[in-house]
């Protein structure tokens, strides 16, 4: 996200754990994002998302009810297939269905098809969205 918004807020340089998690946080605050996990909690084997069983979805619909949050953002296949089966019929309920959603690629290491300059040029319509609801 750094590369894509042109703003590396020193994290690059930041090898103390406990600092890196403020330098991020502050990240999101100045560009107006929020990053939140589809699942609150799964079983799962490893890092696998195909052996992810028994999801529990978190339940985006207070936070977004209490924000302007105008857009969602999936990273990855499996992100979105959850966010759809999962978050969408708890936002339905809140009177939230029309929320758009953007599936991205993964960042995962496992993703071989992921390099940096293309995962640039994907994530790129997270800074257009956030700079058009600002």
């Amino acid at each position: 996200m750094a590369a894509v918004f042109h703003d590396d807020g020193c994290l690059r340089e930041c090898r103390d754990p406990d600092q890196i998690v403020g330098l991020r946080r502050d990240f999101a605050l100045r560009h107006h994002m929020a990053l939140w996990d589809v699942i609150e909690s799964c079983d799962i084997d490893g890092a696998s998302d195909a052996s992810i069983r028994n999801a529990v979805p978190n339940d985006l619909s207070p936070i977004i009810m209490r924000s302007k949050i105008a857009h969602v953002f999936t990273t990855g296949a499996k992100a979105a297939q959850l966010y759809r089966k999962l978050c969408v019929p708890l936002l339905r309920a809140h009177g939230l269905d029309g929320m758009p959603m953007t599936q991205l690629p993964s960042t995962s290491p496992a993703n071989a098809k992921a390099d940096l300059p293309g995962l640039v040029e994907a994530y790129g319509c997270v800074a257009r969205s956030v700079s058009q609801a600002s």
